[in-house]
């Protein structure tokens, strides 16, 4: 089976981690958000990108989920000592890849070539492909202003409401050529349990990417979602706030109302069973099942029935 899974963050990671224990070498494509990217000390971060790949890679550290494991700092310390920012803590490993990755850019070379030869550097048959090779930046209005989506996240540890929500430069962006044609060839399609609204909304305003997914479900391809929300809260990040504040509903009915016309099936938490008639009156049909990952047979029993899903729908 050809699988396109959309990604952002840990819970993307995951998930992403699952389908790869369980498709075959090659089987597997995760479109990743961009929207979050970042420029710090002059070098170009990709946090959801990064996280994806140390996850695939087996390099991630586990008790965060992002970053690697058993990472030094001596580098931003000193940074730090020399009086810069340095609020956005990037490893001394982790900076080896923001060096490589802006390096490769500088001279030419697009987002998604650095990707691909990253990923078989580090032994990862998954193909990872960034949303776009444009540059697309989440931004969120709060209270007080706008900002740039990891003053919001990291400086500000996701503290105030969000207001409003926009991805500066997406309307201008093109998805790449390997997402369209990964998504032309997919036999399924998996939204994994990232923020639905700064993971997986960056990647579907990437105009033509929401038209190809749309263009897939129109020739019998199944898209499953798992649902990000848990209880009515997010199990990692402000996804759950995130929703209230910007007038949804923090459960997972207010994410089968997101994904109602692109769905065709919402994976919900065991918990939320009795919540499983609301999803389907809300468009996706539900599917409940363990959803909470805490190991590698986690991650895998749940790619297995998003596919299983995916196979029914």
């Amino acid at each position: 089976m050809r699988v396109v899974a959309l990604a952002g963050g840990v819970g993307g990671a995951k998930l992403a981690h699952g389908l790869q224990q369980v498709l075959a070498p090659g089987g597997l494509s995760v479109v990743v958000n961009t929207g979050d990217d970042v420029e710090r000390h002059g070098l170009l971060v990709c946090p959801d990108h990064d996280t994806v790949l140390y996850t695939l890679a087996g390099l991630a550290d586990r008790e965060h989920g992002w970053g690697l494991a058993d990472e030094t700092w001596s580098a931003i310390d000193q940074l730090d000592r020399l009086g810069e920012d340095t609020w956005f803590r990037l490893g001394d490993r982790d900076l080896a890849l923001h060096v490589l990755r802006t390096a490769r850019l500088r001279g030419g070379a697009r987002l998604t070539e650095v990707a691909r030869d990253v990923a078989a550097r580090l032994g990862v048959s998954t193909r990872i492909l960034p949303m776009s090779d444009d540059p697309v930046r989440t931004r969120v209005r709060a209270p007080d202003g706008w900002l740039d989506f990891q003053d919001y996240f990291v400086r500000l540890r996701q503290a105030p409401d969000v207001l409003e929500v926009r991805f500066e430069g997406a309307a201008s962006a093109r998805p790449t050529p390997e997402v369209l044609d990964a998504l032309a060839g997919a036999e399924a399609v998996v939204i994994c349990p990232s923020n639905p609204v700064v993971s997986i909304g960056p990647i579907l305003a990437v105009p033509g990417i929401a038209a190809a997914l749309a263009a897939a479900r129109a020739r019998g391809v199944p898209v499953v979602a798992v649902s990000p929300i848990v209880a009515g809260r997010a199990l990692r990040g402000p996804a759950g706030r995130m929703l209230v504040s910007l007038g949804e509903e923090s459960s997972v009915v207010g994410v089968a109302r997101r994904y109602a016309g692109l769905a065709d099936v919402l994976v919900v938490d065991e918990v939320d069973a009795a919540l499983a008639p609301a999803v389907e009156a809300a468009g996706p049909r539900a599917v409940v099942a363990a959803t909470v990952m805490t190991d590698d047979a986690s991650r895998a029993a749940l790619a297995r029935t998003a596919l299983r899903a995916a196979s029914r729908a």
